[in-house]
């Protein structure tokens, strides 16, 4: 069974190794550092990082957390839902296309279009 996981540090861990040592049935496959397109709440976090954080001067803790609850007021104000621009076909074509790159050892290979399962 294949689960492909974000890159965090904790799928990593000596006791998660251990228990796949135990289950080799279980593989677990990550996603490039700093894909964070993956997961949404992350992409909301880059936007407060890129429009506030990374542009601010914050001379105290309490600054910073003055600035950031500003900046969630204001988007609040309009908010925007996040949009898949690319079909699910295209995203997982896309990532075994960058899997194969990256390395053929034990990397997750996506079947063929005529052995998937029509929706």
């Amino acid at each position: 069974m294949s689960d492909l996981c974000d890159n965090l540090a904790t799928h990593k861990a000596p006791v998660i190794q251990a228990w796949l040592a135990r289950h080799p049935r279980f593989r677990l496959h990550f996603t490039p550092t700093g894909s964070s397109w993956i997961n949404q709440v992350e992409r909301w976090f880059g936007y407060l990082t890129a429009q506030r954080i990374r542009r601010g001067a914050h001379k105290s803790v309490q600054a910073l957390e003055a600035d950031i609850r500003d900046w969630i007021e204001n988007w609040n104000q309009n908010p925007r839902p996040f949009r898949w621009k690319k079909t699910a076909d295209e995203i997982l074509d896309s990532l075994a296309k960058y899997l194969a790159r990256i390395s053929g050892a034990g990397y997750w290979q996506r079947p063929p279009r005529s052995s998937r399962r029509s929706a």
